[in-house]
């Protein structure tokens, strides 16, 4: 995947939450921590429509040719007992519709599938095309498309001894009942470098990146 030069651009399309991993305080003092090594499924900031303008360098409304959208986007992780790989399919529908309804039409968009650890670090990635076919006086065309993860399981397990850390009880009293083990840099930091996503979106260029932004 190619990403512009625009840093500003670039930090919003990447960055997202660590969405599989909850840690709560219990009642008897004590961290829970339920995560998954299932990688995370998202689309990244920007990236989630297309427009495709005629011709093509020209950005007013008038000149707007084909919008496409990707929605439904549904994950199924494949994490079998002793396995050392954890597999996540994802799904996803893509809705596009053109400016004029005439002959009918076929149109293919590029999109990236993308391997993401720790937020920012680029593991694998994939590129594909969904095409649409939009029927003799049809404005409106649609398409599925999927794609595919696999993630190490050990580096996405979080080791023993910072779950160990987290998972401690603590009882009502002791200097650190009330902290946070997620405020440690050490625990932050493991728990940050077991968090993988697969981020699906179009594959945009720079232009069409900034038009989405600055919409």
């Amino acid at each position: 995947m190619r990403f512009p030069k625009t840093s500003a651009i670039l930090l919003a399309a990447l960055t997202l939450a660590a969405c599989k991993t909850d840690t709560e305080f219990d009642e008897r003092g004590g961290f829970k921590i339920a995560r998954s090594p299932c990688p995370a499924a998202a689309i990244p900031t920007y990236t989630g429509d297309i427009t495709l303008f005629d011709p093509p360098a020209e950005r007013r409304v008038e000149a707007i040719d084909v919008t496409a959208a990707i929605a439904n986007l549904k994950s199924a992780c494949t994490d079998s007992r002793g396995a050392t790989q954890v597999q996540l399919r994802v799904d996803f529908d893509v809705f596009a519709r053109r400016a004029n309804a005439g002959a009918a039409r076929t149109v293919t968009l590029p999109y990236f599938a993308t391997v993401l650890r720790a937020g920012t670090e680029i593991q694998a990635k994939q590129l594909g095309t969904v095409t649409i076919e939009f029927p003799a006086g049809q404005l409106r065309g649609a398409a599925h498309a999927s794609a595919t993860a696999v993630v190490n399981r050990a580096a996405a397990t979080l080791p023993p001894e910072v779950l160990e850390k987290i998972n401690r009880k603590r009882k009502a009293g002791d200097a650190d009942a009330a902290l946070d083990p997620m405020n440690e840099p050490s625990v932050r930091e493991a728990v940050n470098q077991a968090n993988f996503e697969l981020l699906v979106g179009f594959q945009l260029s720079e232009s069409q990146l900034a038009y989405n932004a600055a919409r």
